[in-house]
């Protein structure tokens, strides 16, 4: 449990109190108060309790775009916490991708009394929405591909930030720089809504061209595997969209189809850290951080607001994989507004 604390001064509220004009009226007011501390007791209590609020952040699986984003949700509470000088107490749950592990999570964190959920995943979100059905905690979500098809939307207690993707911007990026692709790969778990959409998406534009895809799925990190390396000799190039399972593998992916030659696009910056060639898409700190003040201002005025779509277009590059592919990637200066390099994280 993490607490950061932000508490006025008994001499700072004694100060503010003495500022006020002194009247007979408030001289009776006084008085009348001191006939009842009971109720100044709880007056003082309900004060507190409006500067102080429990926050739940439960995190669907350990991947590089969900720590990014949980990571920026925590850093912006902190920072609300000390500039508003407020209490935000938040404790981090992991439910391993697993839905049995996150209902459980979800009932404990109904019992506990949270003022506010913020799942982070598609899955998370849908069994945080449900544990708190009855109590209409409100529930933030963050990084969701299509809030509709997940079944998010018009209820009134649920929120948050969508991640949706540009799937004929990423296609476009493919063409640029590769203009003689033959076969597109696409790699992503069946199980996972966030690949719904953009995948028959991606499908729809190559029919439009008459190129040819292979399709290849998998639900866990060595199907995962099984299936990338399925591809080598197969595709030219391989697109996986927001896709959780495969980002789960995306180092080992990305290295097994780099050395096989093939460029692999994807749908979120982190891939592109692990070592996939590129994307186009939305930066997770800022979503993360939009998330985070999305459930503070809820907090604070009761208003629920529809959920939120991140701005995109920024293309993110891996220079040592477009080396290693020997591909010249300045085409993409010509399809955003922003190119950004990176290097593979260790």
């Amino acid at each position: 449990m993490k607490k950061f604390v932000a508490v006025l001064s008994a001499a700072a509220m004694m100060t503010s109190l003495a500022a006020c004009g002194y009247t007979a009226d408030t001289a009776n007011t006084a008085a009348s108060s001191a006939e009842t501390p009971a109720s100044a007791a709880e007056s003082t209590a309900d004060t507190a309790a409006a500067d102080s609020y429990k926050v739940a952040i439960v995190q669907q699986l350990d991947h590089a775009s969900l720590d990014e984003i949980r990571v920026a949700i925590e850093k912006e509470l902190d920072a609300k916490a000390a500039e508003k000088g407020i209490t935000i107490e938040y404790k981090d749950f992991n439910g391993q991708n697993d839905a049995t592990t996150l209902n459980q999570i979800g009932t404990q964190v109904a019992a506990d009394s949270y003022d506010a959920i913020i799942p982070i995943a598609t899955l998370a979100a849908q069994c945080m929405t449900t544990a708190a059905e009855s109590t209409k905690t409100p529930v933030i979500y963050a990084a969701i591909s299509d809030p509709a098809a997940a079944d998010l939307t018009d209820i009134d207690y649920v929120t948050g930030t969508s991640d949706a993707l540009n799937t004929q911007s990423i296609m476009d990026m493919m063409f640029a720089v590769q203009p003689d692709i033959q076969t597109v790969g696409l790699l992503y778990s069946n199980s996972e809504a966030n690949s719904t959409t953009p995948i028959a998406e991606a499908k729809a534009y190559l029919d439009a061209k008459g190129i040819a895809y292979v399709e290849k799925t998998g639900n866990t990190n060595d199907e995962i595997m099984t299936a990338a390396s399925s591809m080598v000799g197969q595709v030219d190039a391989v697109f996986t969209p927001t896709d959780n399972v495969v980002m789960a593998a995306a180092a080992a992916v990305s290295e097994t189809l780099t050395k096989g030659g093939i460029p692999f696009y994807t749908g979120a910056d982190s891939f592109v850290t692990a070592g996939a060639f590129a994307t186009c898409g939305v930066n997770y700190t800022e979503l993360g951080t939009y998330t985070a003040d999305m459930a503070l201002d809820i907090l604070e005025t009761g208003v629920v607001p529809a959920y939120h779509v991140m701005d995109g277009g920024i293309i993110t590059v891996n220079t040592e994989t477009a080396a290693a592919l020997g591909i010249d990637y300045s085409a993409f200066n010509d399809l955003a507004g922003q190119v950004v390099e990176v290097t593979t994280a260790e």
